[in-house]
């Protein structure tokens, strides 16, 4: 899978390494949640937003103690 990735602000160091592998990468805020293929977040905190009861139909990629590589295999996956 190579799309749009959301990142929580807290990984946008993964920002670069992600576009060389070929995804298109945005820092998740409101306008944008909605428009993303996959989200990476970095704790099993999936609140991304402070907002209650977000409806997201896309993958959520918890990358706390994951490896880069580990990341990607899991996007590769979706």
């Amino acid at each position: 899978m190579q799309g749009i990735v959301g990142l929580d602000k807290t990984l946008s160091s993964l920002a670069e390494e992600l576009e060389t592998e070929g995804y298109e990468v945005v820092i998740l805020d409101d306008g944008n949640i909605n428009s993303v293929d996959a989200i990476i977040v970095g704790s099993s905190d999936i609140n991304l937003l402070t907002t209650q009861d977000i409806a997201i139909d896309v993958p959520v990629i918890n990358a706390a103690g994951k490896t880069f590589n580990e990341i990607i295999e899991e996007l590769e996956m979706m």
